[in-house]
């Protein structure tokens, strides 16, 4: 097995950009999700309460801290961020703490999407992922999930935003990897559990529309499941959530880049 390809966005919610390597630190990519964005009421905003994001193309350059979003149709706001007032947002459950963005961005996002959002900063590099700092999903997963409904067929990568992908594995390999440590390059990453799905998976990964039904084709033939989604317990066929990927959390940090092989090394699977 190996990695297929790499995937991170500077700004929650974002287009996704494809890397050829990453630095996996204890949490996570660090540029990864090194923004987010806050409604007016102090949520989390994201791709399940716009698609539209993905339109937006977030560019950042962590060494200078200079950050740029480009719009459809052209526009481009860029420069320097500053820090403005402090924020904790929920992040299902988990506490965030950041800074709202001093500079353009929050009142051009707040235009495009036709809604005030402001964009925050995370404190603590890495934070601003939903659950745990890496996600995994194998090729043959989404090749598996083509084959599930008409129209699957023409599903790609992006609808999952994985930070992992990897290739010459059996579907849905990384189902038998909760509880495992696997080496990815040269960093061991231990496997959580599965991630749950949401309306995300059906939108259109270039225009943020719902064009697809995917979460019902993941249940066509994977069912759900419920309980304690962490532990590597509970079965896929007992009702609940529509899980497709796996969580993970950084054993030891280290460089992944696409060609690297993946290894699973020790720990108890499920069963």
């Amino acid at each position: 097995m190996q990695v297929a390809r790499l995937n991170v966005t500077a700004v929650k919610g974002t287009r996704l950009d494809e890397r050829s390597e990453v630095d996996l630190s204890d949490n996570g990519v660090l540029d990864n999700r090194r923004f987010y964005l806050i409604d007016q009421h102090g949520l989390m905003f994201n791709g399940k309460k716009d698609g539209r994001l993905v339109q937006v193309d977030a560019v950042y350059d962590q060494q200078s801290e200079w950050l740029v979003l480009r719009f459809p149709g052209g526009p481009e706001v860029g420069g320097v961020w500053t820090r403005g007032v402090a924020v904790t947002t929920s992040f299902y459950g988990r506490p965030v703490a950041g800074h709202e963005v001093g500079g353009p961005w929050s009142a051009a996002l707040s235009e495009f999407l036709g809604q005030p959002v402001r964009l925050v900063a995370v404190d603590r590099l890495g934070d601003a992922v939903d659950v745990h700092p890496v996600t995994i999903v194998s090729s043959s997963a989404i090749e598996r999930l083509r084959t599930s409904k008409p129209g699957a067929e023409r599903l790609d990568y992006r609808r999952f935003r994985m930070l992992v992908e990897i290739d010459d594995a059996e579907a849905h390999v990384e189902d038998g990897w909760y509880g495992r440590c696997i080496r990815v390059g040269s960093a061991v990453v231990e496997v959580i559990g599965p991630v749950p799905r949401c309306v995300v998976v059906s939108q259109n990964p270039e225009d943020g529309m719902s064009d697809f039904d995917t979460l019902r084709a993941i249940r066509s033939y994977r069912g759900t499941r419920s309980g304690d989604l962490s532990t590597p317990t509970a079965h896929l066929s007992d009702g609940g959530k529509i899980v497709f990927g796996v969580y993970g959390k950084v054993v030891k940090p280290g460089r992944i880049a696409a060609g690297d092989s993946v290894v699973t090394m020790f720990g108890p699977g499920p069963g």
